[in-house]
């Protein structure tokens, strides 16, 4: 990665990083920084052609031959970054505080062993292993000593333009079974804690009763995303004050707020906003006066036990509105967290015990001001910049198959966003609005490495959405100021999805379930740089009768025994082949890893939308799982 990169990124007359300069003479030096950022992880950095090649290692490099740390390579950073140590501003890409945890020298090992051990290499073999993604290499540093490998992962995450490393300590004089790097807090230059140089006198124990607030934004997207709406609800407020001055119109336009009921958008605000509507899909209350009949003021009554989460409905467009609130939709697991006697305990939508799945989660406790409390919020897996990933989470939990569950990957970590505060020292907050529960809950939260605050944004819906688009988010929710908190599902909370569309090769078909006729669904693929059809999966839904009989037609034309897929196909249903002929267009979520060795990433969640007679089948290849169109 070039230094443009690091360039494209930074806004130098706001952060003390050091501008992007290749250096004219090489070296040999590395470092490893310890960042406080999104989350905390260590970033680690090789002088090699004028930069600091760079990955970041969520927990940190290990002595310990036994640990396979995660390493997403990310952007090179110019050489004098080597020395950088202070605080990146709030508002910034990678927005924290800064540590030189180790510093030393490296020198490449040759990838040819001499009589069973590794040798020193050249800065042109040190190219080659990284062009084919297994660099070997030896450090003298303060901390770190001896031999290493960063491998570059085979399976790639979709999207992520193949960063996953791993990077691994071998077996020689300098490893160190067990080995922590969380345990040594000093600079390696300064001798400061994490804390001195962030100017905070944080501690493992509650110390500061500051909110968690919209200045601990860390993640660049988000906090640019703040920026953004900002500035335009202070031009909104001047057109508002224009149009006060030509008075309210209190006409009530009924047939515009059915038909926008009817469309799956909220109703329009203000004068009308008292009327009580009713869903015809559940028959529910939907209007602020019912909510505000309701809300009221903390309980006095024993903690729950158990807790069924509040649930969205969907829509399908996004809108403004004064009386709503917007938060991003982190595409994770939704856990309740109930605290008590400084210990947590995760419990899934369905009940389900989640708290041995994620023990760095097991420390909560020392970020909430509370000695019992029942929070809502999502469990999430953070890519290089910050956004919440389903297929990291995926290579997390392992994966479900027909044989057996693979063991949880404890190399990818997770963080809690808290978003609702439901149970609070003695007190049930259900009852009261959420805007009030949202402000309670940031008041007794601290931002710690397993836990953040979901803010949220008021009124600019769209705005929203438009940035969750751009940035390749799975969407964005709307709640109402007012709302309580109901254990059902309620259109009181609305979610907006974010879909994406690609062009498949349709390879086969499966069986038909009940009373469907012709088949079940088709079965896709994408073709890899070797031309070879790998399985994406399938997709069964987006078909009416019409076009089952339409597409069976074709299907029966092209019917081979051949199975024209590379590798295993991963369908539960008896499968029947095709000529690889025909290309289907689908919508769909996001990509998720394939389950076994050799399949592709799959298609989450994808629904039919035609067939492409203009398109190539050839065309469709796996290239396109980077650059595939964002749909609605």
């Amino acid at each position: 990665m070039a230094l443009e990169e690091y360039k494209r990124k930074r806004r130098f007359e706001e952060t003390p990083e050091p501008p992007p300069e290749v250096a004219t003479k090489s070296g040999h030096r590395f470092v490893v920084q310890k960042h406080d950022a999104t989350r905390l992880h260590y970033d680690f950095r090789l002088e090699l052609d004028g930069v600091l090649k760079s990955w970041a290692v969520p927990k940190g490099p290990s002595l310990d031959p036994a640990d396979k740390r995660l390493a997403m390579q990310v952007e090179d950073h110019p050489v004098s970054y080597f020395d950088f140590e202070g605080n990146i501003p709030e508002g910034n890409y990678g927005a924290g505080s800064v540590m030189v945890w180790d510093v030393g020298t490296w020198q490449p090992l040759s990838p040819v062993p001499v009589e069973g051990k590794y040798v020193p290499g050249s800065d042109e073999e040190a190219r080659t292993m990284l062009a084919k993604g297994d660099l070997k290499f030896r450090l003298h540093g303060k901390r770190l000593n001896g031999d290493f490998a960063l491998v570059k992962m085979r399976s790639r995450r979709p999207g992520s333009k193949g960063t996953e490393w791993l990077m691994i300590k071998k077996h020689d004089d300098s490893a160190v079974d067990g080995y922590d790097a969380g345990e040594i807090d000093e600079s390696a230059l300064s001798g400061k804690s994490m804390d001195e140089i962030a100017g905070d006198a944080r501690s493992k124990e509650w110390t500061s009763s500051r909110p968690a607030s919209r200045g601990k934004l860390k993640a660049a997207w988000l906090a640019d995303a703040v920026a953004r709406l900002d500035q335009k609800k202070k031009l909104q407020k001047q057109k508002n004050k224009t149009v006060e001055t030509a008075g309210k119109n209190k006409q009530t336009r009924t047939t515009e707020d059915t038909l926008r009921l009817r469309s799956g958008q909220a109703p329009e605000h203000g004068a009308y906003a008292t009327k009580i509507l009713t869903s015809r899909k559940s028959g529910e209350k939907w209007g602020t006066q019912a909510q505000e009949e309701s809300a009221g003021s903390p309980v006095k009554r024993p903690m729950p036990t158990a807790i069924h989460p509040m649930l969205a409905e969907s829509i399908d467009s996004p809108f403004d509105g004064k009386d709503w609130l917007f938060e991003i939709k982190w595409d994770g697991y939704r856990a309740i967290t109930f605290i008590e006697k400084g210990k947590a305990r995760l419990v899934s939508r369905n009940q389900n015990d989640l708290t041995p799945r994620y023990p760095e989660l097991k420390d909560l406790p020392r970020f909430v001001r509370a000695k019992q409390a029942i929070l809502d919020g999502e469990v999430v897996a953070l890519d290089a910049d910050g956004r919440s990933s389903f297929s990291l989470m995926q290579q997390r939990t392992g994966f479900r198959s027909a044989v057996k569950r693979a063991a949880p990957n404890l190399d990818v970590p997770v963080l809690y966003y808290a978003f609702d505060l439901i149970y609070l020292d003695g007190y049930d907050w259900r009852r009261v609005p959420l805007e009030e529960r949202k402000r309670k809950l940031a008041s007794i939260l601290a931002v710690g490495d397993s836990l953040r605050y979901s803010d949220h944004y008021e009124e600019q819906g769209k705005a929203l959405f438009d940035i969750a688009k751009e940035k390749r988010l799975e969407g964005i929710l709307a709640k109402r100021r007012a709302s309580c908190y109901e254990e059902r599902r309620s259109r009181e909370w609305l979610k907006i999805k974010i879909r994406h569309e690609i062009e498949c090769v349709v390879g086969g078909y499966t069986e038909p379930e009940g009373s469907r006729a012709h088949f079940g669904s088709l079965v896709l693929g994408l073709y890899d740089e070797k031309q070879r059809l790998i399985h994406a999966g399938q997709v069964g839904s987006g078909f009416d009768q019409n076009s089952l009989a339409a597409i069976w037609d074709e299907l029966k034309k092209r019917e081979t025994k051949k199975n024209p897929f590379y590798g295993e196909v991963e369908a539960l249903r008896k499968t029947y082949w095709v000529k690889p002929e025909l290309v289907a267009q689908v919508e769909y979520n996001e990509w998720t890893h394939g389950t076994s060795e050799g399949t592709g990433p799959k298609l989450r969640a994808p629904v039919f939308l035609g067939l492409r007679e203009d398109k190539d089948p050839k065309e469709c290849t796996l290239e396109q799982v980077r650059g595939s169109t964002i749909g609605r």
